[in-house]
């Protein structure tokens, strides 16, 4: 029963709380407005002894969330909006919520079903439980708009196994709900049809969270990632963007040639900072990463490539982004540590 209207939906299900992201007409991106709504119902949860779990899912048939609304920070920068702060404010506010869920005392599930990329996987992998089904497409894309894998996924991408998490990061490579499950994005898999029955047995045995998800979890084939790892730990464990592209072309194989191709499409400043923050993030704590990750938000503000891969890819869809710097050779060492220079007062702190 949903008791609220909007583009998020809150309600009730026995001792289950759930969340339902309606903007289906937007692939359930998240607004600033979705934070604000959210957040206080996790706090209030928290403490609510009726609430025994929280589940939350996508409206409509194509995405759970396929992440943050970047179009509206994209025109805060560019002056097209009255608010120029939420340039700050909404990844502020957006980490704060990540934050909250990843400590939140009770069992959280977040249901994958469909596309679930940036912002969506920053309220889904940072919770205790993530169901995919066959129609889970998940994708960290962020530097094909010149941004970074944010939300979170300094840390998550990083306990993925091998050199996966650098090879999601720098590529934005999409996975199905095997791959899901491999990388740890997904705690279980259930076929779809089967979701509104899950939902049900939840909500009967909602101190049993654990069991229940058990009883439903099926085996979603073989994870084509797997068999790519050795080839991905050959190429992407080099220190520097340059040895990578210069270890997928020695690899000489069609995925590598393909993946050297894709890659060359990304920002290069993105390559560089996403690389160097997935080096020294190793071991990152959620607390850790979302601070890092900030900073690095803040000078992307203010920097080029944000706001053209924006403009290519969601305003004027021409698919054409100018870069700048054009090439990775004109980006120094210098240029790359400015991005995790300190915010001094403006830090991110919990």
């Amino acid at each position: 029963m949903a008791i609220e209207t909007g583009d998020i939906l809150f309600g009730r299900d026995g001792g289950i709380a759930t969340v339902t992201l309606n903007r289906p007409q937007a692939l359930n991106a998240l607004t600033l407005g979705m934070y604000r709504a959210f957040d206080p119902k996790l706090r209030e949860w928290a403490t609510d002894p009726s609430v025994q779990a929280v589940l939350v899912q996508g409206a409509g048939d194509r995405a759970f969330c396929a992440g943050g609304d970047v179009r509206a920070v994209y025109e805060a920068g560019r002056g097209l909006s009255p608010d120029r702060s939420l340039t700050s404010v909404f990844f502020h506010e957006e980490y704060e919520l990540i934050q909250r869920l990843h400590r939140f005392p009770k069992p959280y599930i977040a249901v994958i079903d469909g596309i679930t990329m940036g912002g969506g996987a920053g309220i889904s992998v940072n919770g205790a439980y993530r169901v995919a089904t066959e129609r889970t497409m998940f994708a960290m894309p962020e530097t094909g708009i010149g941004l970074f894998p944010d939300v979170g996924a300094t840390r998550f991408l990083d306990r993925c196994p091998g050199r996966i998490g650098r090879y999601l990061g720098l590529t934005g490579a999409r996975l199905g709900p095997a791959d899901a499950l491999y990388c740890g994005f997904a705690t279980h898999y259930v076929p779809r049809e089967q979701v509104p029955v899950l939902i049900q047995a939840l909500a009967a045995a909602p101190t049993q969270i654990e069991a229940v998800l058990a009883r439903f979890h099926t085996d979603p084939g073989e994870a084509p990632l797997a068999a790519l790892r050795p080839a991905i730990d050959r190429c992407f464990g080099g220190d520097s963007v340059e040895a990578i592209l210069d270890a997928l072309d020695a690899e000489g194989s069609e995925w590598a040639a393909k993946t050297r191709a894709g890659v060359m499409t990304k920002s290069p400043t993105s390559l560089k900072i996403t690389l160097h923050q997935l080096i020294v993030g190793a071991g990152f704590d959620v607390e850790a990463a979302l601070k890092l990750e900030y900073r690095m938000t803040q000078h992307s503000m203010a920097a080029h490539d944000f706001f053209e891969g924006v403009r290519a890819l969601l305003v004027d869809k021409d698919q054409k982004p100018q870069w700048q710097p054009a090439t990775l050779a004109e980006i120094s060492d210098a240029m790359v540590q400015s991005f995790f220079a300190p915010l001094g007062d403006r830090e991110l702190r919990f």
